[in-house]
């Protein structure tokens, strides 16, 4: 594995029952998805809804042709902070047996620049704060807890 150089695409309709695996694939995840086999139709409008909005992009993580990992990258411009563009990283997953082996560091360096690229002035996400891991990962990646996030839930 170390020294096996993955790649990043956008991604395409017959990814996503491989995207909902990896996002079912932990035990929040596994709460929330439904892994079918077939993606249900909320999943293709959602990732529809992805695809037809210029500032949102699915992006999967590839290892010899097979997908390792997600997440969802979304432009948020804004008029705070001098009309700055955000760049928003959400939804990530990398495999869990993948976990540990630098892959979501590489996956996140590549959002990172992709979000440069396009002219963001900052890189934000949001984590569940019982995702201790996850947070240690993102501020080895930089990242500071500098916000408290608030959800209203429907």
């Amino acid at each position: 594995m170390p020294g096996t150089e993955i790649s990043f695409r956008d991604a395409r309709r017959d990814d996503l029952d491989d995207i909902i695996e990896l996002l079912a694939d932990d035990p929040m995840g596994a709460k929330r998805e439904t892994v079918s086999g077939v993606p249900g139709p909320q999943y293709r409008a959602a990732f529809d809804a992805i695809q037809a909005d210029p500032n949102n992009r699915l992006i999967v993580a590839l290892l010899d042709e097979e997908i390792i990992g997600c997440l969802q990258l979304t432009l948020i411009p804004g008029l705070s902070r001098s009309g700055a563009t955000r760049g928003q990283i959400e939804s990530v997953r990398i495999a869990s047996h993948l976990r540990g082996k630098g892959y979501g560091y590489d996956f996140f360096k590549w959002a990172i620049d992709e979000c440069r690229t396009q002219g963001c002035q900052l890189v934000q996400l949001t984590t569940d704060k019982s995702r201790k891991n996850a947070h240690r990962f993102y501020e080895r990646l930089g990242f500071e807890a500098t916000h408290d996030g608030m959800k209203l839930s429907f």
